[in-house]
């Protein structure tokens, strides 16, 4: 009887632990203003904030619910990579399926993850281990207008901004980070120089306002997969042609 007492109270003691861990997280507010060179107000949204746990923070526990996926997809649909942005957690896989009824390439040279999937034809896909953290820059070699990034972050705490620049990073442990922030019309150094250390505590959760200078579209014109500029498109393309 006392065995059977004890392997029904296991199962309670660990739900017990995990609700009691789950009630300590806090959700990280903050607000991203996007400024122009002229000091107008721009676009705030597709700003990415995600926080690093320093190495005074412990290893972050699992938290019920808040596991993310391992796999992802970055679609190619009418010339374009869908979603443009995409944050990912370390180890992930990221899918690249065509479904476009032409050919493309898909491939990074930049921080990141490098790699080329060479051509491949309409309905097929091919897939990319991002077993490193960092910012990819994703381009195909035959349409020089697609363009799409991957992030991939060490922790799950992690937000995207909304067209107003707010966003939220939830169930966050209380404890040290290092506060990282992307976006793609910022120059990488500005970017650098606002990563920083940061206590979050149940007594204090916001980020408040995160000002970033813009640069303009610093991915408009990228060299292709050999480092040269992309041929000019025929006169007379035809939609099922590359």
């Amino acid at each position: 009887m006392l065995h059977t007492e004890r392997c029904w109270l296991l199962p309670a003691v660990l739900v017990l632990a995990c609700c009691s861990l789950a009630a300590q997280t806090v959700n990280v507010k903050g607000r991203v203003i996007l400024e122009t060179i002229k000091g107008r107000a721009a676009n705030s949204s597709d700003a990415v904030i995600w926080l690093n746990p320093s190495n005074s923070t412990p290893a972050l526990p699992r938290i019920p619910g808040t596991a993310a996926p391992t796999r992802y997809r970055l679609v190619q649909k009418n010339k374009r990579f869908v979603p443009h942005i995409l944050v990912v957690p370390l180890g992930a896989v990221v899918d690249f399926p065509n479904d476009d009824p032409f050919f493309h390439n898909v491939f990074s040279l930049f921080d990141g993850k490098r790699f080329d999937l060479g051509l491949y034809e309409a309905g097929s896909t091919r897939a990319v281990a991002f077993n490193s953290p960092g910012v990819s820059y994703i381009f195909c070699n035959i349409h020089p207008q697609m363009s799409a990034v991957v992030i991939v972050t060490q922790s799950p705490y992690y937000a995207i901004s909304s067209a107003t620049g707010d966003f939220a990073v939830n169930n966050v442990l209380p404890g040290r980070y290092q506060l990282n922030v992307w976006a793609e019309r910022c120059l990488p150094e500005t970017l650098k120089s606002l990563s920083h250390e940061i206590e979050i505590s149940p007594a204090s959760f916001s980020l408040g306002e995160i000002r970033l200078a813009e640069s303009g579209d610093l991915l408009a014109k990228h060299k292709n997969l050999y480092g040269r500029d992309y041929a000019p498109p025929p006169p007379t393309a035809s939609y099922n042609q590359p």
